[in-house]
C-alpha cells in the first residue's frame, strides 16, 4: 500500500506538517517493502489560492491509497475522496511515529474535511 503523509522535512524523522495544502513535503511510504520518497511541495507554500486542490493533485499522481496528515481542507478533500484516497487526519509527532500508528489501526478515516478553506 502506497500512503503520503505530510511532512516538515525529507525523512521519516520529520515531523508531521499539520496542513496539508502547504505542508513543505510529502513523504510517500510503500508499506510492503518499506522504501519511501520525498515530494517537494515548495509550489504551494507561498499559493494566494488553490493549494490544497494542487496539493491534493500532486498527491493522487503518486498512487497514493491513503493521506496522513494534521488537518485537510474542504476543497483538497473532495478531490481526494472522488480519487479514492482515503484521508487521515489529527496525526501529530514524526513521519514514523504517524506510519506506525496508522498500521496499528490507531488512526481514523476522516469521512469530512477538518478545518474551512485557507487554513494556515
Amino acid at each position: 500500500m502506497r500512503i503520503v503523509i505530510t511532512a516538515q522535512g525529507e525523512t521519516l524523522d520529520s515531523n508531521v506538517d499539520p496542513r496539508f495544502g502547504r505542508a513543505k513535503t510529502f513523504i510517500v511510504v510503500d508499506t510492503e517493502n518499506g522504501e519511501f520518497e520525498c515530494v517537494d511541495n515548495t509550489q504551494n507554500l507561498n499559493a494566494a489560492q488553490g493549494a490544497g486542490i494542487q496539493a491534493a493533485q500532486t498527491v493522487c499522481g503518486t498512487n497514493a491509497e491513503a493521506l496522513i496528515t494534521g488537518n485537510c481542507g474542504p476543497k483538497a478533500f473532495r478531490v481526494l475522496s472522488t480519487a479514492g484516497v482515503k484521508v487521515y487526519t489529527g496525526a501529530t509527532g514524526t513521519v514514523a511515529e504517524a506510519l506506525e500508528k496508522f498500521k496499528n489501526g490507531e488512526l481514523k478515516e476522516s469521512n469530512e474535511a477538518n478545518v474551512e478553506g485557507h487554513w494556515m
